[in-house]
């Protein structure tokens, strides 16, 4: 009788929560934030928080703003670190290290190549590419987590943090709606969303992926990745914006993947990875990460 009556409270309370959603351009893309909220200020506080959030995430990791934390960082010696950078590379060097190297967030440089490469229409020389890819290497960046430091050491490094920053900056989103009451909620950047709690009545929240699959999710993070929007024709062939840290090269085979674990940051990452490789990464590490993926060759 007692748990009768609680399940009778927890679903009239559930009744009484209103859907509120918002979008902002952020990340170079459109942010939306959903929320179930008891009333139209809580909402309205909840999303402002979690919108500027991401917006000082965004001026903080962004490697196309030069005045950025990201852009700022030095080559050949120690640099501190924000708590935000530190946890973000710290994560991708994990994941770099799961995929060995098919996840890599030093290709600064060669992402700055092939970014010219899309302006111009013009393929880059081998010399071009294997420049830049000696200026790469995850191997090559020394966090030192208790001093808070990274030294990137070899010359002329840089960082690319565009396959894990939308997710880090999701799952931040979340992190504070909850801290401002609000459970159920979901943060997409783009194609990586961090979900919370089931909207009222739900067991889950539905999420359809490539294939016309539906997904019912809560409480975890979700990424798709793959070239069907952004990507670019020379002499014929078709080239992803994702790059394979280990050749220089873009993607030229077409590939949809969605990544769900318990973090939108670490399925932001993983789904690029397995973009570059097709492979599955079924391990003691994904495992612990709750780690499911949907392949769509």
């Amino acid at each position: 009788m007692i748990l009768s009556l609680a399940a009778l409270l927890l679903t009239a309370h559930a009744a009484d929560l209103q859907r509120y959603e918002a979008v902002e351009q952020h990340m170079g893309t459109l942010v939306s934030i959903r929320v179930y909220a008891p009333n139209s200020v809580l909402a309205q506080r909840a999303l402002e928080k979690a919108f500027n959030r991401i917006r000082d995430l965004d001026n903080s990791l962004s490697d196309y703003k030069p005045d950025s934390e990201t852009s700022r960082l030095p080559a050949g010696r120690p640099a501190p670190l924000s708590a935000d950078l530190l946890n973000i590379l710290t994560l991708a060097q994990q994941v770099s290290a799961e995929t060995e190297g098919a996840f890599d967030v030093t290709i600064g440089a060669l992402t700055r190549l092939w970014r010219d490469t899309r302006k111009v229409l013009r393929l880059p020389t081998d010399v071009e590419r294997r420049l830049a890819l000696a200026r790469s290497g995850f191997r090559h960046m020394q966090l030192n987590t208790r001093r808070r430091t990274v030294l990137l050491s070899k010359p002329g490094m840089q960082l690319d943090l565009g396959g894990i920053a939308k997710g880090y900056a999701a799952d931040e989103a979340l992190t504070l709606l909850r801290a401002s009451g609000i459970r159920r909620a979901l943060v997409a950047v783009s194609g990586d969303l961090a979900i919370g709690d089931p909207p009222p009545r739900k067991s889950a929240w539905q999420i359809e992926i490539a294939g016309g699959r539906v997904l019912e999710l809560h409480n975890c993070g979700v990424s798709t990745s793959g070239d069907s929007e952004q990507h670019f024709d020379i002499g014929g062939t078709r080239y992803s914006h994702i790059l394979d840290p280990r050749s220089g090269l873009p993607l030229s085979t077409r590939r949809e993947v969605t990544v769900v674990t318990d973090r939108c940051a670490l399925s932001d990452a993983l789904a690029t990875a397995i973009s570059v490789t097709g492979t599955t990464y079924e391990s003691a590490f994904t495992q612990r990460h709750r780690t499911r993926v949907y392949l769509v060759p």
